[in-house]
């Protein structure tokens, strides 16, 4: 029978654990994909411990996933079994060999486009492309910041950002972390354990600041990222790999400058079928062109997947890490 990963209780990597289960019947409006790669996000992290809650247990775990079109429910039009496709979710499930999505959910993924590709880059691809363009519409006159720039959204930022003009200043862990960022987009790649990071951003900026930084990191670099901004700048907080900003109080804002801060979710960008269809045929567009790579720098068997939360829980990966699924 297939298999899939699942977890019976939260806790740590070791939930995690793969069981066969029957193929899932497509229901009306749905499809049955078989799957050939499978993303990995921070975002299954919490969905393992239980930080989000899942709708019941025992859970699948993951969101994204790139495969063919195995079987089609009533009431599907558009799709025919064999085709290539590639879809971000909200009901978790993607670390599987098959599993059902909504077709409306589902875009077409481009010949040029491989799998592990596409399931290294719609989640994250899809985050950097609504940042960039409507969060906060970046230009060529901009300085930003991006914190884990050498992550897989990081890395994404880096490039995108660099391609429309962008100066990037980025975050990164280690010497070897800041030449990937580099070579990638990242102009002033900062080392967070030896560099003072809101110094060294007034140093780049002439004092004044970026307009925007992008922050998935959260707890550890909240205050941080308040105090690298120009006066009317934006946080845009997108995670929090270090763990939940607590007691913020509002008036940080105005003594930082009359700042403006959100905090967005791909599935608000996406949430119609044009809406989808915009953000992921802008992001195959840059793909296909090359001016954005999607950096897939660690694969796993279904049978890692405690070994790979470990290691990115652990800040050990960089770029897109995915499950490939024979």
């Amino acid at each position: 029978m297939p298999k899939s990963v699942q977890f019976t209780t939260h806790g740590g990597p070791d939930v995690l654990s793969v069981v066969e289960t029957p193929k899932p019947e497509p229901g009306a409006g749905e499809v049955r994909v078989r799957l050939y790669a499978a993303g990995l996000n921070y975002i299954d992290t919490y969905h393992r411990t239980g930080y989000y809650p899942v709708p019941s247990l025992p859970s699948g775990i993951g969101l994204e996933g790139a495969g063919v079109i195995d079987a089609i429910g009533p009431d599907v039009n558009g799709w025919s079994a064999g085709q290539r496709v590639a879809f971000v979710v909200t009901s978790l499930g993607t670390y599987a060999e098959y599993r059902t999505v909504p077709a409306d959910r589902l875009v077409a993924l481009p010949d040029e486009i491989e799998f592990e590709q596409a399931a290294g880059m719609m989640l994250k691809g899809m985050t950097a492309r609504y940042l960039l363009r409507q969060t906060y519409p970046v230009s060529s006159e901009d300085t930003i910041l991006v914190h884990a720039a050498a992550g897989g959204v990081g890395l994404i930022l880096c490039q995108w950002a660099a391609y429309l003009g962008v100066t990037v200043i980025g975050t990164v862990g280690s010497p070897e972390k800041a030449e990937l960022a580099r070579e990638n987009g990242c102009s002033y790649p900062v080392l967070y354990r030896e560099e003072d990071v809101v110094d060294r951003v007034r140093e780049i900026t002439g004092g004044a600041g970026v307009a925007v930084v992008y922050d998935s990191v959260g707890r550890d670099t909240m205050e941080q990222s308040l105090q690298c901004l120009r006066q009317r700048g934006l946080l845009v907080s997108f995670g929090q790999s270090s763990g939940a900003v607590e007691g913020f109080d509002p008036v940080m804002l105005s003594r930082h400058g009359s700042l403006f801060l959100t905090r967005p979710s791909l599935f608000h960008y996406v949430a119609s079928r044009e809406e989808l269809e915009e953000n992921a045929g802008e992001l195959f567009s840059v793909v296909r062109s090359g001016d954005v790579t999607i950096p897939v720098r660690q694969r796993y068997t279904l049978e890692e997947a405690a070994e790979a939360h470990r290691a990115l829980e652990a800040r050990e990966t960089t770029g897109s890490t995915v499950f490939v699924i024979n």
